[in-house]
């Protein structure tokens, strides 16, 4: 660690202009990705259940597309790519790194003015944050030991097309959206609820719409990277 220790907390009534301006680029990309992936989900349903499949059989095995090809599976992508390095390892992290907001060092890592956003941020429109109680911290240790891997894994599998990621999906989906609940739950009605709960709701969107859509994608077919899945033909499997 690094730094010398802070042991009280920071004006919040002035924030830089970059906090400002990555909270609101922040709450514009966690508002643009559900709408895109809901949009993109409803697209990729009636394309798979609204029209004859154009598989012919006979055509041998079948092949998996570029991802640029898959705008779902790129959006999905994006989603994983947002979260890896960003959310995962920088704010997520700070939560562990730091236990008590009262009184701490700078840790060589995740960077001050990232810790000082976090903390601003959550003195101001998320108390849970800041208070960190035990069941917090396991949700952000779930999101460190096994999102954080998932993300990496999933980014390849989506790219090259690999079935095997189907599982893992569904896993991940369905632990995720019920972590999300009651991290809602907590902001909406519990002791550290938020003063701003639609702002909250805006930047925990994602973590809500989009395993739902993954779900869907993943549910709908045992072969999800596979563009003849729905004919006669034996599917390509990863």
């Amino acid at each position: 660690r690094t730094g010398p220790p802070m042991t009280r907390p920071q004006p919040s009534g002035a924030p830089d202009q970059w906090m400002l301006t990555t909270l609101y680029s922040v709450a514009g990309i966690c508002s643009v990705i559900p709408i895109l992936t809901i949009l993109l989900t409803a697209r990729w349903l009636l394309t798979r259940f609204g029209a004859p499949s154009r598989a012919k059989e006979g055509q041998g095995v079948p092949t998996v597309s570029s991802v640029f090809e898959r705008p779902l599976d790129l959006c999905m992508l994006i989603y994983f790519a947002f979260n890896f390095p960003f959310i995962t390892y920088v704010v997520d992290l700070e939560q562990i790194v730091i236990g008590d907001v009262s009184s701490f060092e700078y840790p060589t890592w995740p960077p001050r003015r990232m810790v000082d956003l976090i903390h601003w941020y959550g003195r101001n429109f998320d108390p849970v944050l800041m208070a960190r109680p035990v069941w917090w911290k396991v949700t952000i240790w779930w999101d460190v030991l096994f999102f954080g891997p998932f993300y990496v894994i999933a980014m390849y599998a989506f790219t090259m097309g690999k079935n095997w990621i189907r599982l893992p999906c569904v896993i991940y989906s369905s632990v995720l959206l019920c972590i999300v609940s009651v991290i809602l739950s907590e902001e909406a009605f519990g002791p550290h609820r938020t003063p701003s709960f639609f702002l909250v709701l805006v930047l925990n969107a994602p973590w809500l719409v989009v395993p739902v859509c993954l779900l869907i994608r993943m549910l709908c077919s045992e072969q999800p990277f596979s563009k003849t899945d729905n004919s006669g033909q034996k599917a390509h499997s990863e």
